[in-house]
């Protein structure tokens, strides 16, 4: 989902009020990222400037969560939800997982994703390419599932029932983890790539509906003040 918004249209109810057609709006997004170039700017919609400061931020909230004793989460195995190219993958999964599966729509940049992994390629189990609204994780295989900047190209249904799917694959003290722009108001619809923007009590009324709680929330700071806030929040 792109970092910075056009907006299309707004409502207050949830996407029923701003997507009609389901199949387009999945098939849109695909033709989108087909046309876009497989590099970290590409993934982060040029701004590629802002990524340290995205993997800082992200690492500080998932050390929180990691390591020994009760209720911590294991380092065994990860999962990146539309992973791109890998971004998040080699600057923040692979350093503290022994292995991490990638999931993403678009072929091409999971083909980009083995060169720009290099040598810790090798710790990737898997390269899924389907969408999210598809995609079925392994049973009791995960530690943490990390979803970013993709939930927008879910609808609300296809995004509770993806997040019961990833319920399943967690290993116990298993987390989820969501991050992603959140609207001032409503849902924001933009066109160009075919996602939404939902605010706040919305995404978390979802989470609710996918028998998930919120264990710990947070606002991503340091970022460009043109581009929407960006909220992470860790789900059990």
């Amino acid at each position: 989902m792109r970092l910075t918004h056009v907006s299309c249209a707004a409502g207050a109810g949830g996407m029923v009020d701003v997507v009609e057609d389901e199949s387009a709006f999945y098939s849109k997004a695909e033709q989108y990222w087909q046309e876009v170039p497989p590099t970290v700017d590409g993934m982060l919609g040029g701004y590629g400037n802002i990524s340290s400061i995205d993997i800082s931020g992200s690492k500080k909230f998932l050390q929180k969560f990691l390591g020994d004793g009760k209720g911590k989460t294991g380092t065994g195995c990860a999962l990146d939800c539309g992973a791109g190219i890998g971004r998040i993958s080699k600057r923040l999964l692979l350093p503290l997982f022994r292995t991490v599966d990638l999931v993403d729509v678009t072929q091409e940049f999971l083909d980009k994703a083995r060169p720009y992994l290099g040598e810790e390629a090798k710790r990737v189990g898997n390269f899924f390419c389907c969408g999210l609204q598809d995609f079925q994780p392994q049973p009791d295989r995960y530690d943490v599932i990390w979803i970013q900047w993709v939930i927008g190209h879910l609808t609300d249904d296809d995004l509770v029932e993806f997040l019961r799917r990833c319920r399943g694959g967690l290993r116990p003290d298993g987390l989820i983890v969501m991050k992603d722009n959140v609207a001032y108001e409503g849902v924001i619809l933009d066109e160009v790539d075919s996602s939404v923007c939902r605010e706040l009590p919305l995404v978390r009324e979802l989470v609710r509906r996918a028998g998930l709680q919120i264990i710990y929330e947070e606002r991503q700071e340091n970022f460009p003040e043109e581009i929407y806030q960006v909220h992470t929040l860790a789900l059990r």
